[in-house]
């Protein structure tokens, strides 16, 4: 089947679509640039109560009041620099080995029991809260869900605008613009993100009292970890790779005196 239409249709999809775009682009003083990011917080902040609701009832949460004490002590100060007093903070040990931690747009984080026997120190630790954080700060969930949303919607208009022409590929023109789609601009922001992430992470452990040296001593026993068990080459990961993460996050480090 073909999939086609006007091509005055055509046109007004795809000004929809950059008006859209357009519109969704401000700029972020948190981290310097502008960014698109349509979706308001708030529907996000939303939808994440139930997700955060439906994983507490699924997945075990650690009973240690002492591990609980722990995380809640070091996240204090780094909530209170990020100054967000708009959101209910929650910070939850969840019982899994997985050496992993991350965060809702409704400020609600995760540390599993494998990060928190991990970290080697409270500001170990305060690098891992501060990068969750920081993540909020810099709008990323929402510009997440905003690249994914328009790059769907660039793979639906691209079936519509080629499918009059040919028809016989459209499904095949959807399929390659969806990887390019994927490789060419989510992972790619994604790992942008996570860089972004570690540098306002570490502005938020320095306002809150922490050593951000730390938050070096902790990547660098992470990439010999990783090293010794193997990873995936950056291009065809989210996260960047160790050696790049690193050498920025020292930069970052060493910027702030």
């Amino acid at each position: 089947m073909c999939l086609c239409c006007p091509i005055s249709d055509r046109r007004a999809l795809l000004g929809g679509l950059v008006a859209l775009t357009l519109a969704g682009c401000s700029d972020n003083a948190r981290t310097g640039r502008r960014q698109m990011a349509f979706v308001p917080d708030e529907q996000l902040a939303r939808m994440a109560d139930q997700a955060w609701a439906e994983l507490k009832a699924s997945q075990p949460v650690l009973d240690d009041p002492v591990m609980d004490e722990r995380l809640a002590r070091v996240a204090a100060p780094i909530t209170a620099a990020a100054g967000r007093d708009d959101l209910k903070w929650e910070f939850v040990v969840f019982d899994a080995p997985e050496l992993n931690a991350f965060v809702l747009p409704n400020g609600k984080v995760a540390v599993f029991r494998g990060m928190m026997d991990f970290v080697a120190s409270d500001d170990e630790l305060g690098a891992v809260v501060g990068h969750e954080v920081a993540h909020i700060l810099a709008r990323h969930p929402a510009e997440r869900v905003s690249q994914q949303l328009a790059a769907q919607a660039g793979v639906s208009l691209a079936q519509l605008v080629f499918g009059g022409e040919n028809g016989e590929n459209a499904d095949m023109i959807a399929r390659v613009l969806g990887l390019g789609a994927t490789y060419g601009v989510l992972l790619p922001y994604s790992r942008a993100h996570e860089l972004e992430a570690d540098r306002l992470g570490v502005d938020l452990m320095r306002k809150a009292g922490m050593q951000p040296q730390a938050a070096v001593r902790f990547w660098e026993r992470m990439m010999a970890r990783q090293a010794r068990q193997g990873a995936p080459p950056e291009a065809l990961s989210t996260h960047p790779a160790d050696g790049r993460r690193l050498a920025e996050l020292k930069i970052a480090v060493a910027g702030g005196g």
